[in-house]
């Protein structure tokens, strides 16, 4: 394990000050603990700003697809007590998922159908179950986009879209190929329903209490809301697209304000991307990942989780989807991506690195060479804006000795 170059650390501080200064990022905080030990924090800018508030250490954001992981390593503990196996079918446990329908290759309506199996639990969790987001392109896409299927805070409950997703036939036959989905949002439902608990019941008991993650919940913790932060989009439009982003006039332009945002109170639990919560409260939990699952769970089933398990890198399997990590030399795990070759992802990094990332461009990964958590916040919607992981990955990396 290498340490790092202090005055290569002070880059970062510079790369954050410039983003903020350029209005790219209203604010943002980047922490990198080592060895379980601290080696750097900065921030830089605001969390809020028409209110002048400043980014500050204990502000929360929201983390969107960076609750991938914890829905995943929730429902693994459920694995690890044999009360289900990864390749049962989701109709196991969503009755309306029992006679599925799938698209035929190329095709361009809905009309275009042929039967399929239900996905399994598997499929799901690595995005390879045919399920689709409302933002991505292709028919399904656009059926979920046009029957407001999106798993938001505000929408009406998790049982109900699950079930109202699978009225929709899917992208491909399970297993065929690779897009990016609400696949864990279903697994969320599936915790529900083997528990007979909300999901965040779950989280709590299974996670977050056990981690001291207090400050993690599907809704801003009261004591908290003051420190909650506004997010905002470059685009003219919406910033939930992955399409060509046509840019407006103001590159912070307020998306979803800390006042009257639907995470204060969720009435959705969204395992996909419905969590808010603290830059400390998200090391927590990556340090119980690099570490080898602090009692919650067990480290061979971790090791297990943070595998690919595909059949070789992401872009092998004709993914026409968006997704938060490159798709060339990177496969994927349960809950995250995984580095298989560095040089095809262009990006320095170390071959086993677990990573993912959220629509408002919050970004971690675990690195097992170097030991390493490191964790970037802040609040722009789509993290598709800039290409900030990557520039956070070089000063990292570039830092290490």
């Amino acid at each position: 394990m290498g340490g790092f170059d202090a005055g290569r650390l002070d880059r970062i501080a510079v790369w954050m000050q410039t983003h903020v200064d350029q209005r790219r990022l209203a604010g943002c905080s980047v922490l990198l603990a080592q060895g379980g030990r601290e080696v750097y924090y900065n921030q830089a800018g605001l969390r809020d700003v028409a209110a002048d508030k400043p980014w500050e250490r204990d502000t929360v954001a929201r983390i969107y697809s960076m609750t991938k992981p914890v829905t995943s390593l929730a429902l693994m503990t459920l694995v690890e007590e044999g009360l289900f196996h990864l390749d049962a079918p989701v109709s196991d446990f969503i009755p309306a998922f029992s006679d599925m329908t799938c698209l035929v290759p190329g095709a361009t309506n809905a009309d275009q159908l042929e039967p399929c199996a239900p996905p399994t639990l598997h499929q799901l969790l690595t995005h390879t179950s045919g399920l689709s987001y409302a933002f991505n392109p292709g028919v399904l896409g656009a059926l979920m986009a046009e029957h407001k299927i999106e798993f938001r805070a505000n929408q009406s409950g998790l049982a109900p879209m699950c079930d109202a997703l699978a009225e929709l036939p899917l992208a491909f036959q399970p297993g065929s190929r690779w897009e990016y989905s609400v696949g864990i949002d279903v697994i969320g439902r599936v915790i529900e329903v083997v528990t007979g608990q909300t999901l965040e019941e779950v989280f709590a008991e299974r996670i977050f209490d056990p981690l001291g993650m207090d400050e993690t919940r599907f809704s801003v913790p009261a004591a908290a809301r003051d420190r909650f932060a506004a997010c905002y989009t470059p685009m003219a439009e919406g910033g939930f697209t992955v399409g060509k982003i046509e840019k407006g006039g103001d590159t912070l332009r307020l998306i979803d304000g800390a006042d009257r945002s639907p995470f204060l109170d969720a009435t959705l639990l969204s395992g996909g991307g419905g969590l808010v919560g603290t830059i400390d409260d998200y090391l927590k939990f990556t340090e119980m990942l690099r570490t080898g699952g602090a009692g919650i769970i067990g480290p061979k089933t971790l090791d297990f989780m943070m595998r690919n398990h595909l059949p070789g890198e992401i872009a092998s399997m004709g993914p026409q989807s968006f997704a938060e990590q490159p798709m060339e030399g990177m496969g994927f795990g349960i809950g995250g991506a995984v580095l298989l070759d560095p040089g095809r992802a262009r990006a320095p990094g170390s071959v086993g690195d677990f990573s993912w990332g959220g629509m408002a461009s919050t970004f971690f990964w675990i690195d097992p060479v170097f030991d390493l958590s490191a964790i970037f916040f802040t609040q722009l919607i789509p993290s598709s804006a800039y290409p900030a992981r990557a520039q956070l990955k070089a000063l990292v990396h570039g830092a290490l000795t």
